[in-house]
């Protein structure tokens, strides 16, 4: 039990709820404060998942406890990585709430069923007012039969779904459903946050905006609505019948002590020294399915083993082996903040497909005099100020390691780090046992270090 000093409240000062008069979001809101504070819980042991809609103005009214605004529908699945987070890599002390709307948890539905099955320790206050409040009123897959909004303006005849039913499916340890105005909806709450795993209350409230100036609606035919369609109300389940995700994968995957004094990762070894001096950015460009953007990610951990600090960002189309394919390098002796190029320092394209990328993006016009170009010799450019460095790459290479090829004829004309290191690499995580990149790389670093006094001299 907690022995602290309780907060009378945990609503920010002088707040103002910023819902529509009579909305149920301030029922809801004023009733979590009121749990909360019976439940004597630390500010900083809390967190509010919030949701887009209406209900997403939840997070700005609490200022002594964490929140995170997420995207539509997706706050539970934020607000379970969360508690993973905290129950694998911290103390497990938080107590993670999501606020959703029911557009959001139509939106979001699997996300809802999952967090369920895994038993996260999460509690899901979902206000259900029939509709999208924020976005005009439209309906959603809860809107009752009959129910009239703009997008169902001869009344919706397609049956509501069931949450509840749903998450009792999905194996959820408590379950409950109540109105907004509901007298003990505080105490309902109270037990769902209690609640060691899965916790769902469904708030059925009132869009005063959209939802009665549609339909025959108040407080007191709500309960009628969901009689008519079997939802029952009230706690419909609270029982503990196993234990929530957190436990179960600690005890699988203890926590390792940690030794007294720590050390790099033993996966990251600095075994060589790099020249660099200022940070400088690296583009990449290929075709899909001929490894661009593997070659890079060698190329980036031979940067980690010159102790050098890297950022990697690819791009290809939906289409994974097909098209262009991208990938941008930073490396830089010190930490790196920005992991944008606006400049590129070096551009390297081995095909086609990259060329035509490139090029829509105007990277070739936009290349100061200062960059360079390292190019397939069969490839047709551009105009550029770009100096340009011209070896039969996908030739000497073949296609699946041009990319390794251009990154390798970059080194040997920079010596940014010994190409070794790279070679190595390749070597070491190819599948082939022949000693191909000894023979073809051979070449391309003879035609590299032909380049290394005119890139010095650019430099």
């Amino acid at each position: 039990m907690n022995t602290h000093h309780s907060p009378t409240t945990y609503l920010a000062e002088n707040c103002s709820m910023p819902f529509c008069k009579g909305c149920g979001h301030t029922h809801a809101v004023r009733k979590l404060n009121e749990a909360l504070t019976q439940a004597n819980i630390r500010p900083q042991d809390l967190c509010i998942v919030s949701d887009i809609g209406c209900i997403g103005l939840v997070d700005a009214l609490f200022d002594t406890i964490h929140t995170v605004h997420t995207t539509h529908g997706r706050s539970t699945a934020f607000a379970t990585g969360i508690e993973l987070a905290d129950c694998v890599s911290a103390d497990s002390k938080l107590k993670t709430v999501v606020f959703i709307g029911d557009g959001g948890a139509m939106i979001g539905l699997l996300h809802l069923v999952q967090a369920a099955l895994l038993n996260v320790d999460v509690t899901v206050f979902l206000c259900n007012n029939f509709l999208f409040g924020m976005t005009g009123g439209q309906h959603s897959s809860f809107s009752p039969i009959e129910f009239i909004t703009p997008t169902t303006p001869a009344g919706n005849f397609i049956p509501p779904l069931d949450i509840c039913n749903v998450m009792l499916d999905a194996h959820a340890g408590f379950v409950a459903r109540k109105l907004a105005t509901d007298k003990d909806l505080t105490e309902v709450i109270a037990e769902a946050i209690a609640h060691p795993g899965f916790a769902l209350v469904e708030i059925v409230e009132l869009c005063t905006e959209h939802g009665t100036t549609r339909n025959e609606l108040s407080g007191k035919t709500l309960q009628k609505i969901l009689e008519q369609h079997g939802q029952q109300t009230g706690i419909l389940k609270n029982r503990k019948e196993r234990d929530e995700f957190g436990k179960i994968y600690s005890a699988k995957f203890p926590k390792k002590k940690k030794e007294k004094t720590e050390s790099v990762s033993e996966s990251i070894q600095f075994f060589y020294q790099h020249h660099l001096k200022e940070k400088i950015g690296i583009l990449l460009a290929g075709s899909a399915g001929e490894k661009v953007q593997s070659a890079a990610g060698m190329f980036c951990e031979s940067a980690i083993h010159a102790q050098l600090h890297c950022t990697q960002k690819n791009d290809n189309p939906v289409t994974q082996g097909s098209g262009f394919s991208l990938a941008e390098i930073c490396l830089s002796p010190t930490e790196i903040f920005y992991t944008g190029i606006d400049d590129p320092d070096a551009v390297l394209v081995v095909s086609a497909d990259g060329v035509r990328e490139l090029q829509g993006k105007n990277i070739f016009a936009s290349l100061p005099s200062s960059s360079v170009l390292f190019a397939d010799e069969t490839l047709e450019l551009p105009e550029t100020q770009a100096k340009i460095f011209r070896i039969p790459f996908r030739k000497l290479c073949k296609a699946d390691k041009a990319a390794s090829g251009a990154l390798f004829a970059f080194l040997s004309a920079t010596q940014i780090f010994s190409p070794d290191i790279f070679l190595q690499l390749l070597q070491k995580k190819s599948r082939s046992e022949s000693d191909f990149f000894s023979q073809e790389f051979f070449e391309i670093a003879q035609r590299g270090r032909c380049f290394s006094e005119k890139y010095s001299e650019i430099k």
